[in-house]
Parts: structure tokens; C-alpha cells; sequence
């Protein structure tokens, strides 16, 4: 392949595959690598890690769900002779402090942050898709969404944006080296106030229910999530609860020379595609 070859890494997932296919269209070659791929990646079998890399000069890393194989990753990947790193991380996650939320994203930042490469971090807040492609959604298909958040609110952001946001460093090496984008909606919205527009969009009679963070670890365990698992994701709330993670910043506009899509945009989007049909 090709000496400017970019590796993204969970290229199945959420983030992955929208990089990928705007890398494809603006001619970059692309090496695609999940569990599931032909050149398959598994952070926990690192004797495949070589074979990804190879031919690679940029990667975007998305973090590995355990703090620690970052590390030795980026060490591989400076081996091999990757000269950039471009890594998915969490909004704010310099003030995170003693939560137990996000350790796997603070570990692969050191890793990246600490190494010799060229390297640049996005952080994005809580992704408007996460209401219809992941956690959220079997609940408000369900016609309630329960969660411990209250009146806290988040500012959102659009999975298109931070898509757009990452092809765009990716493309442009040596540019952003060093930077960290902070990345988020136009603003911040409760998780009542944005049940309260899918409702409204869809035209179908969906709640939001305040729990405790306790509560909802049972949720989740009940729901199969192993216990740790489901108090990481329930930490996240406590930590949101803070209230620090609640501004909107200027790095979609930074990046990108637009403003970021609004919260109702895709609900508008995704109400249409029927996305919350029970």
C-alpha cells in the first residue's frame, strides 16, 4: 500500500467508520482494521498490532477500553515508523481529576501526549447518536429513558462533526501537532430537554426519568453489563453532575470554518429515518 497509508483503528464503530469513508473520498489511502476485518486489530493480541502498521504513517486511535495497551501501541507504532497519531478522547478530560470515569482515555492520552510522534487529541462531548446507535436508544424506543442526570446540562455534539473534525487533522499532517480541540455542540441541553425534542420530532410519547447512578448500574447489570462495566458508564454521570463539562467551546469552528450542527438537526434526521419506531 501506499507510504501515506492512515490506520484507523474500531473501523466498525462509531466514530471509525465515518472517518474511514470521508478519508476514501478525499483520496487517502486507507487501512480499516477492526476484530472483524480481513487485517484484523485486538488490543489484546499484540502480536497482530505489527502487521496493521505496517506502511502506515498516520493512525486514529480510538482508545482501548482498559488503561495500559495504549502505551505499548504507540511504542510499536514509532517502531514501525508512524510519524503521526491522531487520538479520540473524552470532553475535558484534563479536569476529570479522582473520577473513575475514563481512565482507558486519560492512559491512551498520556500514551500519545508522552511520545516522540507528531500528535494531536479530539476530545468531543456525549454524541447526538447515542440517543439512536447505542445506549440510549432501545430505552426510548421503549417509550422512557431513564438515567441519573438532571439539570446539568451537556453540550451534545454530532457524530458528522467530529467525523469532519478528525478527517480533516488526519489529512493535514503536521498542522495540529501538539493541539488538543475541545470539541461540542453550539449548546448544552438537558437530558429532559432533549428526550422532550425526540418526543416531540418523532411524534411518539417518549418520558425521561431521573434515577441515581446506583439505579442505574443495577439497570444496566440487569440488562446483562458486567458490574464493572456498568459502573464506569453510571461514573460518567456523576462526573457530568459536576457541572465543568456543561460549556460549549469554538473547535468544530476552529477546525472546521462552521458552526457545529444543533441537537435538532439530528433529531430531525433521525425521527425521519424512523429511528425510534417501538
Amino acid at each position: 500500500m501506499s507510504n501515506d497509508t492512515t490506520l484507523v483503528l474500531g473501523a466498525t464503530g462509531k466514530t471509525g467508520r465515518r472517518v474511514a469513508a470521508r478519508l476514501r473520498l478525499r483520496g487517502t489511502p486507507v487501512r480499516a482494521v477492526s476484530r472483524s476485518s480481513r487485517t484484523r486489530f485486538d488490543w489484546t493480541d499484540p502480536d497482530g498490532w505489527d502487521a496493521v502498521l505496517r506502511g502506515v504513517t498516520t493512525v486514529y486511535l480510538v482508545p482501548p477500553p482498559v488503561p495500559g495497551p495504549a502505551h505499548a501501541f504507540v511504542a510499536r507504532a514509532e517502531a514501525a515508523g508512524v510519524r503521526s497519531l491522531v487520538l479520540l478522547s473524552g470532553h475535558g478530560a484534563d479536569t476529570w481529576g479522582d473520577s473513575a470515569f475514563g481512565l482507558d482515555m486519560r492512559s491512551a492520552e498520556d500514551a500519545v501526549r508522552g511520545s516522540a510522534l507528531e500528535w494531536t487529541v479530539i476530545r468531543p462531548s456525549n454524541f447526538h447518536q447515542n440517543f439512536d446507535e447505542d445506549l440510549f436508544h432501545a430505552p426510548l424506543s421503549a417509550g422512557e429513558l431513564a438515567l441519573p442526570a438532571g439539570e446539568v446540562p451537556e453540550p451534545f455534539i454530532d457524530l458528522e462533526d467530529v467525523a469532519d473534525a478528525a478527517a480533516t487533522v488526519l489529512a493535514e499532517p503536521g498542522r495540529h501537532a501538539g493541539r488538543i480541540y475541545e470539541l461540542t455542540g453550539p449548546r448544552a441541553l438537558t437530558f429532559a430537554e432533549a428526550v422532550e425534542l425526540i418526543s416531540r420530532a418523532s411524534g411518539l410519547p417518549i418520558a425521561y426519568r431521573r434515577i441515581s447512578p446506583a439505579a442505574y448500574t443495577a439497570t444496566l447489570v440487569g440488562q446483562g453489563w458486567g458490574e464493572a462495566d456498568a459502573h464506569h458508564v453510571a461514573e460518567m454521570f456523576v462526573l457530568m453532575e459536576r457541572g465543568e463539562l456543561a460549556g460549549t467551546t469554538d473547535g468544530i469552528a476552529t477546525l472546521l470554518g462552521r458552526a457545529p450542527r444543533t441537537f435538532e438537526e439530528y433529531v430531525v434526521r433521525a425521527a425521519a429515518a424512523g429511528a425510534w419506531r417501538p
